[in-house]
């Protein structure tokens, strides 16, 4: 984040060296902003999609010994989306929708307190991840039984994110496995392959968010130099390279979702990927306007 001393130099800015040029543009929908717009567009759309797929987990692993922490650590997925929905929005206003003059000193105070209430939502998305890793690690494992042994006990099965509850009814169809792992503070049941999934998955999900946590830390790095009217040298090509490995490494996690099937997951993924390549347009966009700054 940055200091005072920054806060108040992005104040400061002068008109001749434009983050987002005029305020007319914002109305100014070329095909670039209007592909955005339809791409921010979707991402609200799945974020309800991630909502109603955290209230059907809920639904098989709340218990009345659940604390504050279960509570929010059970909607890790919707406030992580929704933090970084909102970064997505602050980085749009920083580098494109608002000019020079727009970045009052109550504005940056604003947008960088915001800033901080998304950090620490996606501050809690890690530790809840890596809780649940460790939560898979502490899962109890039975041995040469049945699963319809555990039927109509008030616990549900889980593979590949998919829960049923457990019954005599069904107890057969779900697996025929006798090694099972009982998880999610005892709720839960999988087989051994469901663990296998599980475990894949759980890595996934941590991976996933820390890899986007290092191409925000690029972007900002990218932002605060060319703040300063930096439009080149080793520091932006080190930035940008190493935000492009990111990239890649997050295309695979997509790949992977499609591969356990997943679809919406990996659709999700490319579409974030794309908002945020949007914001990389703007920065370079950025970096034209401060080289004709200093044209002779």
């Amino acid at each position: 984040m940055e200091s005072t001393s920054q806060a108040d130099d992005s104040a400061a800015r002068t008109a001749d060296s434009t983050v987002a040029g005029q305020g007319g543009r914002f109305f100014a929908l070329n095909p670039r902003q209007i592909l955005k717009i339809v791409v921010y567009g979707l991402l609200l759309i799945n974020f309800a999609h991630y909502f109603s797929n955290d209230i059907n987990v809920l639904r098989h692993t709340v218990h009345e010994g659940w604390r504050w922490m279960d509570w929010t650590t059970a909607f890790a997925t919707t406030l992580d989306e929704s933090a970084w929905f909102l970064l997505l929005l602050l980085l749009e206003l920083e580098t494109y929708l608002l000019s020079d003059a727009a970045f009052t000193k109550g504005r940056l105070r604003l947008m960088h307190g915001l800033r901080v209430v998304c950090y620490l939502a996606i501050g809690h998305t890690v530790f809840a991840f890596s809780e649940y890793l460790l939560e898979l690690n502490r899962a109890t494992e039975h041995m040469g039984v049945a699963l319809c042994s555990f039927a109509d006990s008030g616990l549900s099965f889980a593979r590949n994110l998919q829960y049923w509850d457990l019954s005599a009814a069904n107890c057969e169809q779900l697996s025929r496995d006798t090694h099972f792992f009982q998880f999610a503070q005892n709720q839960v049941l999988t087989d051994s392959a469901g663990m296998v999934v599980e475990w894949e998955l759980a890595w996934a999900d941590l991976f996933e968010v820390l890899l986007w946590l290092l191409i925000l830390m690029m972007i900002e790095v990218m932002v605060r130099l060319q703040e300063k009217g930096v439009a080149g040298g080793a520091k932006l090509r080190i930035a940008q390279g190493f935000k492009g490995l990111l990239y890649s490494l997050l295309w695979l996690i997509a790949a992977y979702w499609a591969y356990r099937g997943h679809w919406v997951f990996a659709w999700d993924e490319a579409l974030w990927i794309l908002g945020f390549m949007a914001i990389g347009m703007n920065l370079s966009q950025w970096r034209q306007e401060i080289r004709a700054d200093v044209a002779p």
